[in-house]
């Protein structure tokens, strides 16, 4: 299928040479889209006023509504979360956490904002310890943090919303109310929940009213997320944590044996945070800083940036390999430093260095694959999630990421509100020494990161991918194909992706048998063969390659392009 790789890598390198820089696909003199790398399953979206691009097509609608009538694109990117939260409750919901980056077009400014939750007071390492746990059980009462999402939509809002929050919940209520049909994706992940989750006290009745959980096509309708939804929109982000809504919660979780309460829930706040950055071949990529992942992206590429990834081509054993070692060397101070930066000093300006790349780079061998690198539990190659981008008439751009964690999270469905709690305290470790030690307060070691590309100062890209530990893999696989294969957005998305699991992990312990690669179709079999070769070990099964979505900014002509990839339900539009 990629046998034209090896031509157009020689196209782009040539224009490398000629140019002294890397170029995206656009800017290619004489690109032949049609005779071009087939990797796109539809061309890109184009739209003068606005872009939306997410993972269900009604959240993409309700977006563009809200645009249309005058909000902003945070109005319209919390408009299409809380429309997620019920279409979509199988990735993200009010009981998860969010992260975002907005670009601020009027102060020209880009911002991160970390609204995660804390672990709560009563969750300890001995609480644990004492039962004779030695990990955090993933499903349950126990790993439940406080849900971060509802108070980042009040602080995005207050900073850059124009409607109020009650038109903009408004669509979501109206179809929680009279229902929508579930899209195919979505209703997969519902069934593969029930069969985790189904059988804690208040799911069944929330998400399965037929008796089980809602198929493609069926009209599903949860008034319970309605009359949250209608708290929040008429009493602010304090009906959530310090009104009915965290008085039922409390009480929930005390009946189920949980930790989390009622003042975990009020004292908790989001926080404001500066996205920190790595120049990849001219183009600017921005990450928020731990406890995220997100600079295992930028560590990623800044190793790969000592190769002629162009020149190697797509569909090559010799890209393919310094990739994943490159991924096994990020992941390796991944599991070793990334923990919440209010309780443990992460040296995040040098793990992001190009001095410390080129160190590292140094232990890669061209010729073998690395046996050994420490590693822990699994635990964070799994999980789903949503990510949205939405862009408005004046520039404004929202890279928004949120998420349950574990898909639906905990099982713990609370009080008739609708929702799943989150369980991402599972993530922290019980080691004492180790940076992502549990303590009560601290935020977990997060998975989910949204993204943003600038060039010459000006925004380009705001994108994302979601999918538990795919997700550094997958922005970096994504930089890659835009900057050194010249893809365009579409391309870039739907290109064949490589996912490594069984590098280190935030939750400590090691691994010694240089973990497992996946491979999605459209890697030719002389490809895996040679990484074989190598000493890659080629997984059998299809893994986890998360879903993208993206938003780039055309400054001369004045339009956005959006795509959305074709492993989810999503859809791109604009207006």
């Amino acid at each position: 299928m990629f046998r034209n790789v090896a031509a157009q890598a020689a196209l782009i390198a040539l224009t490398l040479l000629i140019s002294g820089g890397p170029a995206m696909a656009d800017e290619l003199p004489g690109y032949d889209r049609v005779s071009g790398m087939p990797h796109a399953s539809r061309s890109e979206v184009i739209a003068p006023h606005g872009m939306a691009a997410t993972s269900q097509p009604l959240a993409t609608q309700i977006a563009l509504d809200i645009l249309k009538a005058g909000g902003s694109a945070v109005d319209a990117a919390i408009a299409a979360n809380a429309a997620l939260g019920l279409m979509e409750p199988t990735g993200c919901g009010i009981g998860g956490d969010l992260f975002a980056i907005v670009w601020d077009a009027e102060k020209q400014e880009l911002t991160g904002l970390n609204a995660s939750g804390r672990a709560p007071e009563l969750m300890t390492i001995d609480y644990f310890r004492e039962r004779g746990l030695d990990e955090i059980p993933s499903f349950g009462p126990l790993p439940v943090s406080v849900p971060g999402a509802v108070d980042g939509w009040f602080e995005l809002h207050g900073r850059y919303g124009r409607l109020e929050m009650v038109e903009l919940l408004a669509p979501a209520i109206a179809y929680a109310r009279d229902g929508f049909p579930v899209s195919e994706v979505i209703a997969h992940y519902f069934a593969l929940n029930e069969r985790r989750i189904g059988e804690y006290p208040g799911f069944r009745e929330t998400f399965m009213p037929r008796g089980h959980t809602p198929r493609k096509g069926e009209i599903f309708r949860n008034a319970r997320l309605a009359d949250t939804y209608e708290m929040i929109a008429e009493g602010g982000r304090d009906a959530f944590y310090k009104g009915e809504i965290a008085r039922r919660i409390d009480a929930y979780m005390v009946e189920q044996g949980g930790l989390l309460r009622y003042d975990d829930l009020a004292a908790h706040a989001s926080e404001w945070v500066t996205p920190v950055s790595t120049d990849y071949r001219g183009y600017e990529v921005y990450e928020l800083p731990p406890n995220g992942q997100g600079i295992a992206a930028l560590q990623m590429l800044n190793i790969l940036e000592g190769y002629d990834i162009a020149a190697m081509g797509f569909d090559s054993p010799e890209y393919l390999h310094v990739l994943i070692e490159a991924k096994k060397l990020a992941f390796e101070d991944r599991g070793r430093f990334y923990a919440d930066m209010d309780f443990v000093d992460v040296p995040v300006a040098t793990l992001i260095s190009k001095a410390y790349a080129d160190e590292r780079r140094k232990l890669i061998s061209p010729t073998k694959a690395a046996a050994r690198y420490s590693a822990g539990s699994e635990k964070l190659e799994q999980g789903d999630t949503i990510y949205l981008t939405v862009a408005d008439r004046d520039g404004n751009m929202v890279s928004l990421i949120q998420s349950n964690y574990r898909g639906m999270g905990s099982g713990m469905t609370p009080g008739e509100l609708g929702f799943v709690l989150q369980d991402r305290a599972e993530l922290f470790a019980l080691d004492p020494a180790h940076a992502n030690a549990l303590r009560p307060g601290k935020r977990p070691f997060h998975t989910i990161i949204p993204a943003f590309v600038m060039k010459d100062g000006k925004p380009l890209i705001s994108f994302g991918l979601m999918g538990g530990s795919m997700q550094p893999q997958g922005h970096a696989q994504i930089v890659v194909n835009l900057v050194d294969f010249g893809m365009n957005l579409q391309e870039a998305g739907d290109a064949a992706r490589v996912n490594h699991s069984g590098s280190s992990q935030p939750t400590g312990g090691t691994m010694t048998d240089g973990g497992v690669v996946n491979l999605e179709r459209g890697f030719s079999a002389e490809t895996l063969e040679a990484l074989e070769a190598l000493g890659h070990t080629i997984g059998t099964s299809n893994g986890s390659f998360g879903g993208y979505q993206a938003i780039r900014i055309d400054h001369e002509e004045g339009v956005y392009y959006g795509a959305s990839e074709v492993r989810k339900d999503g859809q791109a539009a604009g207006y």
